[in-house]
């Protein structure tokens, strides 16, 4: 093994730690699966794919979420 085959790529290291899954994520943010996958096409949140191919929400999308005030009509008022 060459000292190229040690060493991580960046693009391939393992973020696991830094994400959750979109069940987890849809948990957090209190919104269901599909807001998770609409969100997603929306780039309001940003995801990684494992090696297995799953798809993973990054925390840091996550927390950002938290911040935003919600578009929702409904939870607005619920807010407030």
């Amino acid at each position: 093994m060459s000292v190229a085959d040690r060493i991580p790529d960046p693009m391939i290291e393992p973020r696991i730690g830094r994400s959750v899954s979109l069940d987890h994520a849809a948990e957090l943010l209190g919104v269901s699966r599909r807001t998770i996958y609409n969100r997603i096409r929306d780039g309001r949140l940003q995801t990684i794919r494992t090696a297995g191919g799953s798809q993973r929400v990054l925390l840091d999308s996550v927390s950002s979420a938290f911040a935003r005030p919600s578009l929702h009509p409904l939870r607005a008022r619920m807010s407030q």
